[in-house]
């Protein structure tokens, strides 16, 4: 019985180690976040090919998406892929999409006003 023990009580160790949620301003498609200083508008998903939640795959995938950023300097396009620091001229640091909701999952397309975009902004 105590040799079931140490791999149950280790097994749940690991589930207590999964990081929270990304917080931070968040908007749907054509929604302002304010962002320190920065209005971050999302205006379209150009790609969505993150792996669905209920699959098993080689690669991650990417999801972009134009954004449009204003704050110290006249409205700016950027595509934004998620968990990947974009540098914004004027701003004087980077803006990341840091997560996206929802998940995907095999065979179902999400619709346009369904997705909730996360933003962080580093100087």
């Amino acid at each position: 019985m105590k040799a079931m023990l140490a791999p149950l009580a280790f097994a749940l160790a690991a589930c207590a180690s999964v990081p929270p949620a990304a917080a931070g301003p968040t908007a749907g498609l054509g929604q302002y976040a304010e962002v320190y200083g920065l209005r971050i508008r999302p205006v379209r998903v150009i790609e969505d090919s993150r792996c669905p939640l209920d699959v098993r795959c080689v690669w991650a995938g990417r999801l972009v998406v134009e954004t449009e950023v204003s704050g110290s300097a006249p409205y700016q396009l950027h595509q934004l892929e998620l968990g990947k620091p974009r540098a914004i001229a004027g701003a004087g640091g980077t803006v990341t999409l840091v997560a996206a909701e929802p998940g995907k999952t095999a065979g179902a397309a999400i619709p346009p006003g369904a997705y909730r975009f996360t933003f962080q902004r580093r100087p």
